[in-house]
């Protein structure tokens, strides 16, 4: 009797243990799966990650601003600390050799570089990310650096509200170039801007981002703005600027530092709520309005014609040198995706005055009061993982198959203070949503001919997730912000480091 028992638990022990590997690798895929040379990193920014906020002369951006006005973030946090990468970073590096990680894109902070968004350069700045980007290359890492996430140089948005004022143009390009001069023997990638899009509306037309503006819900939210006009204006600033620096990184730099340049846009994908023609219509017109929005001007030199028809007179135009300077002005395209929504044909231009209702599309994660999948922490994000293949189709089929790379996907967990770190890290959703997702993108690789390039997981570490403050974790490794900010490996850690180190 006591032999059958013996054996029957080794039995079960088996079964268990064949499980979870079921779990892992139920699709077979591995590093091996993908093209050589195809690049896997993580993802970060400086003022989600560095804190140091007043530290080695940094002066303030609008998140700062943004994230110290009562009311803004959910939990009433702030990033003054973060996750400290700033004093950190040596650590993190390390556990991204240890994984087997690639590459790591991370940001520069504008104002540690120009405290004062221009004039002196701040060498305690220039040094730190020399110490970073060389601390990197040391493990075998490659930098991909985004020149701008978000955070914006409070001195700029006080002198001439920042973004709207084409002023904005010049003053990026001397920040641009001066990472160029300091870091482009080394950098070798360069992303000129994360999320126009998301940044455009949040901060422009609905004012839950910095620096906050709008117009359709002023005297609740808003203390200045025009929902209308003003997402318009910085798209098209940053198109421009975009467009000007890459001009002058591919004439003076390019020869000699043997880089490229692009930058990373945030696409959901759509699927038509219905077949009806208006709602199959509305769902490419939200397409137009999200990545066409951007994507339309940089592969074909102007907007969508969608655009121009239901703005009009709202949305800038490109000079035909303006046209020329911004119609192929990349070298590959970012793109962070992470879930996908339903698209139907709506009334809400006739209730609204703003970008969003432009569009004459409704896009929501639900049909019939069901939702599209299954939801992460976010309450945008549900785990849809074709909608990878089907928007690396479109952008195939669409615009001419340029280079793409995944610069961010990933889901959360919630951060609750109510279960253990042991739990915390037994991470088995985000494990499946990872092997999903990158299923789907290996096979519209190799079964479907998209040029896609690299995969870099949003986010390394938890950290502070903007509005929503500490209440997300995205990372592969636990923050515990009770204890010195600890990082711990969640489950995920193992599975990608047998998933880079597998053949």
């Amino acid at each position: 009797m006591q032999r059958k028992k013996g054996k029957g638990k080794a039995l079960v022990t088996l079964m268990v243990v064949f499980g979870l590997f079921q779990t892992c690798f139920s699709s077979g895929i591995n590093r091996a799966s993908f093209p050589k040379g195809f690049v896997f990193g993580t993802a970060s920014s400086a003022f989600q990650y560095e804190g140091a906020v007043k530290e080695d002369g940094r002066g303030p951006s609008v998140w700062d601003t943004f994230s110290h006005t009562f009311g803004k973030i959910i939990d009433g946090s702030n990033a003054d600390v973060a996750v400290d990468q700033y004093h950190r970073y040596d650590e993190d590096v390390q556990l991204m050799k240890n994984m087997g990680m690639d590459a790591y894109r991370f940001s520069i902070s504008w104002s540690r570089i120009f405290p004062n968004g221009t004039g002196q350069i701040n060498q305690a700045g220039v040094d730190h990310y020399n110490k970073l980007i060389d601390a990197l290359l040391a493990k075998g890492i490659e930098p991909y650096v985004t020149l701008y996430h978000w955070d914006l140089p409070q001195a700029l948005e006080d002198k001439y509200k920042g973004w709207l004022d084409r002023q904005i143009i010049k003053d990026f390009v001397v920040f641009a170039e001066t990472c160029f001069q300091k870091f482009g023997d080394r950098v070798k990638h360069w992303i000129t801007f994360n999320e126009p899009h998301t940044f455009s509306i949040q901060g422009y037309d609905v004012g839950l981002q910095a620096p906050g503006r709008c117009s359709i819900l002023l005297h609740l939210i808003c203390r200045a703005g025009n929902s209308a006009t003003e997402p318009y204006i910085v798209a098209h600033n940053v198109l421009l600027s975009h467009a000007t620096v890459a001009d002058i990184y591919r004439k003076k730099y390019k020869p000699q530092q043997k880089g490229s340049i692009g930058l990373s846009l945030d696409v959901i994908w759509f699927e038509p709520a219905s077949n009806s023609t208006g709602d199959v219509e509305a769902t490419k017109r939200a397409q137009d309005f999200q990545l066409g929005w951007f994507l339309d001007p940089l592969i074909f030199g102007d907007y969508p014609r969608t655009m121009r028809e239901r703005v009009g007179n709202r949305l800038p135009t490109f000079s035909n040198f303006e046209a020329s300077l911004v119609k192929g002005s990349l070298d590959f395209v970012g793109i962070n995706h992470y879930t996908t929504f339903y698209g139907s044909n709506s009334s809400l231009a006739t209730l609204l005055n703003d970008s969003l209702a432009d569009s004459g599309a409704l896009t929501i994660p639900f049909r019939n009061g069901k939702p599209i999948g299954d939801r992460a922490n976010s309450i945008w994000l549900y785990i849809v993982p074709e909608g990878m293949r089907k928007l690396m189709n479109y952008i195939k089929q669409k615009y001419g198959n340029p280079p793409v790379i995944i610069t961010e996907n990933g889901m959360d967990d919630p951060n609750n203070s109510l279960i253990s770190i042991k739990q915390a890290l037994q991470d088995d959703k985000r494990i499946k949503y990872h092997n999903d997702y990158l299923t789907n993108l290996v096979a519209s690789i190799k079964e479907d001919g998209c040029n896609v390039k690299g995969y870099f997981v949003w986010s390394l570490l938890d950290n502070w997730e903007w509005a929503a403050g500490y209440t997300s974790r995205f990372g592969l490794f636990f923050v515990d912000y009770k204890d010195k900010l600890k990082r711990y490996p969640k489950k995920s850690v193992e599975w990608f480091t047998n998933f880079l180190n597998s053949a």
